[in-house]
């Protein structure tokens, strides 16, 4: 398990994370830093904790907003695909009736 110091709000942290997660643990860090900071600016000065919470609920927030989008596009694709599918199926019926429409006049 490697070993990460992470910086929040100016402050130091010690955090563990899988190997090779180094970076990628960096990142998330300076995403929530970002966040913290501008809670701190927006609100004044709060307690650590208070920050921290107040910073972890905003990100929490805008994951659950983007689910929500998320789960949106996902039934519109659902819908999409289940309206190309009726299409299709109205366009091989027209075309089978076409084909049985010009073999009965070729017959005639």
């Amino acid at each position: 398990m490697a070993q990460v110091t992470i910086e929040v709000n100016g402050r130091p942290y010690a955090v563990g994370c899988a190997d090779g997660q180094e970076q990628h643990l960096r990142e998330l860090a300076e995403i929530f830093d970002r966040q913290v900071r501008q809670v701190s600016q927006d609100m004044g000065q709060l307690g650590d904790t208070r920050l921290l919470l107040m910073g972890a609920l905003l990100l929490a927030d805008e994951l659950a907003d983007a689910k929500g989008r998320l789960a949106a596009q996902q039934a519109e694709l659902t819908r999409l695909r289940t309206d190309q599918s009726r299409v299709e199926t109205r366009a091989v019926l027209s075309l089978e009736n076409a084909a049985k429409r010009i073999e009965k006049l070729a017959g005639l």
